[in-house]
């Protein structure tokens, strides 16, 4: 039986379920979940992310963790962490970069929290010259120094979905409508957590809400307030979502998020607001992707890489600095928000 003819058995016995149920089961199910079973990421897959674009991006990621690290006194040991590393490509490039820096490389202790058995197989590699550790969760993490990225890791987190109805609301699930799925709505019902959401919604408009988001942030944070470190927050959103934002992507191009689930990925943008109002410790402001690669220097290294470079590959890497950088590319959709130590100022590219 198939993942869809599975979901549908299971709405026609025990009735609708949230998006947020839908999501899990379409990404994480063991047999057919979307992550569970493949690789997702390049021209073979559904969608590229920042790291496979150009080596640009995780050289500098691991150039701003690094001096992070040395403005925080250097701690040794630390736990240099990725959250979802897809094939490893980041962590492999932030490692390249940061082996110039004395002791950076030494010190660190290299953890990826990954569920996925298939990306686990590419990680390991992307990175066999390295020794890292998986883990299966956020809460695994070691209690010492951390400095940490995750990129477009809480965008695939699951998500509720909420109609405003007057001063209440009623819940966005996912039913069935001549056999097949469709999305509908649940009963009024009060929604203490989004009670702040009253003064900047009219009826009728949609909001978003991720469950899974503020524990997550609360475990890094409470890592960086109580042993120091730096944590990286990469990823499409904005402050304080509005809309529907739900997607699906396959082979890099909208699909129907319903048509079917485990065949392609899904993903919501992400509430920065939700990441501040979780956090344990002090966070930057939010700053554009571009702008903060920029502050960083990637105009320059752009330039040095292309020294060497003729014809069509030249073009291909003007074509990804676009891409990383533009505000109608990545540049603005991408946004960076740090979180950081109280005893020490936000990370490189990040200033007030």
């Amino acid at each position: 039986m198939t993942l869809r003819n599975r979901l549908i058995s299971q709405i026609r016995m025990h009735g609708p379920i949230s998006v947020a149920d839908y999501m899990q089961i379409a990404l994480m199910d063991p047999k057919e979940g979307y992550y569970a079973t493949r690789d997702p990421l390049g021209a073979a897959g559904d969608f590229t992310t920042a790291p496979e674009i150009s080596q640009m991006f995780g050289e500098l990621i691991g150039l701003c963790l690094a001096q992070s690290w040395l403005d925080r006194g250097a701690p040794a040991p630390f736990t240099l962490a990725e959250l979802g590393p897809g094939r490893g490509t980041l962590m492999a490039d932030l490692l390249r970069a940061t082996r110039v820096v004395p002791g950076f490389y030494a010190a660190a202790q290299i953890h990826l929290v990954e569920v996925s058995p298939a990306l686990r197989i590419k990680q390991a590699e992307t990175l066999e010259d390295e020794d890292p550790v998986w883990l299966d969760r956020v809460t695994a993490l070691p209690a010492q120094p951390l400095f940490l990225i995750a990129n477009e890791f809480l965008d695939a987190l699951p998500i509720r979905q909420f109609l405003r109805d007057d001063a209440h609301w009623r819940e966005r699930q996912i039913g069935l409508s001549e056999d097949a799925l469709a999305f509908g709505l649940g009963p009024v019902q009060p929604q203490p957590a989004l009670s702040f959401r009253l003064e900047d919604t009219q009826v009728g408009d949609l909001v978003e809400d991720c469950p899974g988001l503020a524990p997550i942030i609360a475990e890094v944070s409470a890592r960086i307030r109580d042993h120091g470190g730096v944590g990286l927050f990469v990823d499409y959103g904005d402050w304080r979502s509005l809309g529907d934002t739900l997607q699906a992507l396959h082979d890099h191009k909208p699909a129907d998020p319903l048509a079917a689930p485990g065949a392609a990925d899904l993903t919501a943008h992400v509430d920065f607001e939700a990441v501040a109002k979780a956090a344990l410790c002090p966070h930057s402001r939010l700053t554009p992707q571009g702008v903060f690669l920029e502050r960083l220097g990637i105009v320059d290294r752009a330039q040095r890489l292309a020294e060497d470079l003729q014809a069509g590959v030249l073009e291909a890497h003007v074509a990804a600095f676009r891409r990383l950088t533009h505000p109608d590319e990545m540049g603005n959709l991408f946004k960076v928000m740090a979180l950081y130590s109280e005893d020490a100022a936000p990370p490189p590219g990040l200033e007030p």
